[in-house]
């Protein structure tokens, strides 16, 4: 690609520029996928999918920052864990599997409607 030898690494940013807009959709949807069937696969694909934008992300992050050895690293960090980490991936996945926890609760509680007498 554009005749560079290292520009086969621009495969790996598409993933993290289509996390933004789509992840927390991905994500809420990983929550109630969970929440309804409980069990190894669920949890599993809803770690394995943000793997690839989170890791190369925070991996680009982590390098920059090294390199640089700028005086705002932990405020950088600090930004990154809130905003891509909590606020595209983990919160959305709660967000779904809290929602779908708590209509089944109330679900379970409400009394069955009595059939009136023949």
């Amino acid at each position: 690609m554009f005749g560079y030898s290292d520009d086969w690494w621009a495969v790996l940013f598409v993933p993290v520029v289509f996390w933004v807009p789509l992840g927390p959709f991905l994500m809420g949807a990983m929550g109630v996928w969970c929440a309804r069937r409980p069990g190894w696969r669920p949890r599993l694909w809803s770690m394995a999918l943000p793997a690839l934008p989170v890791g190369v992300s925070g991996s680009v992050l982590t390098a920059g920052l090294i390199r640089l050895q700028e005086e705002t690293w932990q405020e950088d960090l600090l930004g990154y864990l809130v905003f891509y980490v909590l606020g595209i991936t983990v919160l959305p996945w709660l967000l779904g599997y809290g929602t779908v926890r708590t209509a089944r609760a109330l679900r379970s509680r409400r009394p069955e409607a009595e059939e009136p007498p023949a």
